[in-house]
């Protein structure tokens, strides 16, 4: 068979395939494409930088193709937008083409100039679909958040940052031996993937039940739907502080989504004063240790340690103090089996850092996770006073009067990816702790709510 002939067979096989796929356009004007949402929010977006990319669907729920004539972008906040529609970039499309029961992806971006403001800009654009004669609209929103950049900051000197913007740090933020960083209440820092803070000289947090210091990831947006990127570890790797670092406090302060928490690094000779002060502080979810102190001491006052793939407080010699504390582990990423508190008793290790000391009293120890190791404390200068615990143990001289083997019923649930380790009103631990027990008085804890006699933060 000559070329020809074969091309005379085809011809009309291809019109056939071809008539089948496109199968004709509605012209109905009651013939309208479905969108997978009617507003597709950015949500807060740091101003002066291109921000990640959203995306949404258009469908074509008729059995004929749909030919939308134009896609345009309008509104007062239009030029803030960028859109990609179908594998095209552009402002403006026309003639795009759906066929019948199919989709298109349309990708949005934003770039928001800053605004000069301490509070997020609503920025809004209306994205227009011309079909059949009638146009159907999807906002597209974002808020826009000036920030202020640092990358890689040395802080050689006594250095305060104010409560307004929030510090996007970069790489990372260094205090030298001899400074001291004071960060005041309602002050944020967005910590960059990979970034860390490191302490060698001194470290005050000085937040308030009305207004949080927050330490936490710059990721924004959602990592799911509904469901935002604030349930995720790892974002950033953590706060050190040094073995030359002293007089550190942190007061109403979360630190969160880090790879290895909060850790204290001492010799273990300068263990009677503590390194580090915590009170009504929030530690939470790592990929690693919550808090990590090896060869120095902390004292934490009605604070709380969540959410670790690993440890919720690994101490290593030392001298600590945990009051009025909440030790709970429900990390989503892996199922959490390591005790929520760890203290090292390998001969080794209490060679080089000494033996660990420690006061744990009034708190709740409860979670997917054992309580602690060791079990057995004997010969241990460690005392566990009227705390919850999960485990169904007894009393003996290490631990005193304690509430053994009793769900504490925090609101937490996991599956739902929602954490909130308050109390319900039939927790056990509502009212029974003993004040007497504790070495200062509490106000409010980091929701407002007043201080009520519960064990735990709570």
């Amino acid at each position: 068979m000559n070329q020809k002939s074969l091309y005379i067979i085809l011809l009309p096989l291809m019109a056939l395939l071809i008539g089948c796929i496109e199968d004709g356009y509605t012209t109905s004007p009651s013939d309208q494409p479905y969108f997978s949402v009617d507003t597709l929010d950015l949500g807060l977006v740091y101003t002066a930088e291109i921000t990640t990319t959203s995306r949404m669907t258009v469908h074509n729920p008729h059995d004929k193709g749909l030919n939308i004539s134009q896609v345009s972008l309008s509104g007062e906040g239009a030029g803030y937008f960028r859109v990609n529609v179908d594998g095209m970039s552009g402002t403006t499309f026309r003639d795009i083409e759906i066929r019948a029961n199919d989709s298109i992806y349309v990708f949005v971006e934003a770039n928001i100039p800053e605004n000069g403001t301490l509070l997020p800009v609503d920025i809004k654009a209306n994205l227009d679909f011309l079909v059949n004669g009638v146009t159907s609209s999807v906002v597209l929103a974002a808020q826009g958040q000036d920030i202020i950049r640092l990358n890689g900051a040395l802080i050689n000197e006594d250095t305060t940052f104010e409560a307004g913007k929030p510090i996007q740090v970069k790489d990372s933020l260094v205090v030298a031996e001899g400074a001291q960083l004071t960060i005041e209440a309602g002050a944020k820092l967005l910590m960059h993937d990979r970034s860390y803070i490191r302490i060698y000289g001194s470290l005050v947090a000085d937040g308030t039940p009305e207004a949080l210091v927050t330490i936490t990831g710059d990721r924004t947006g959602e990592l799911l739907p509904d469901v935002s990127f604030d349930i995720m570890s790892r974002q950033w790797d953590g706060l050190e502080f040094m073995a030359s670092s002293h007089d550190n406090s942190l007061a109403y302060t979360e630190v969160s989504n880090t790879s290895y928490g909060v850790a204290l690094y001492g010799d273990g000779t300068e263990t009677a004063s503590p390194k580090l002060v915590m009170e009504r502080c929030r530690l939470r979810n790592s990929g690693d240790n919550v808090f990590t102190a090896i060869g120095a001491s902390v004292e934490a006052y009605g604070c709380e340690f969540a959410e670790g793939a690993y440890n919720l407080a690994y101490l290593v010699g030392g001298k600590h103090r945990f009051e009025q504390c909440t030790f709970a582990n429900y990390y989503l990423y892996v199922a959490p089996s390591s005790p929520a508190m760890y203290f090292e008793t390998a001969e080794d290790v209490e060679a080089e850092y000494g033996r660990v000391e420690a006061e744990v009293v009034n708190c709740i120890i409860y979670g997917l996770s054992p309580d602690m190791y060791p079990g057995e404390l004997d010969g241990y200068e460690i005392y566990v006073r009227h705390c919850l615990l999960k485990s169904d143990g007894t009393d003996d001289n290490n631990f005193l009067d304690c509430l053994w083997n009793q769900d504490p019923l925090y609101y937490t649930v996991r599956n739902d990816y929602y954490f909130d380790y308050r109390l319900q009103e039939e927790s056990p631990a509502i009212g029974v702790a003993w004040p007497s027990l504790n070495t200062r008085e509490y106000g409010q804890n980091f929701y407002g709510e007043a201080y009520a006699g519960n064990l735990g933060a709570y």
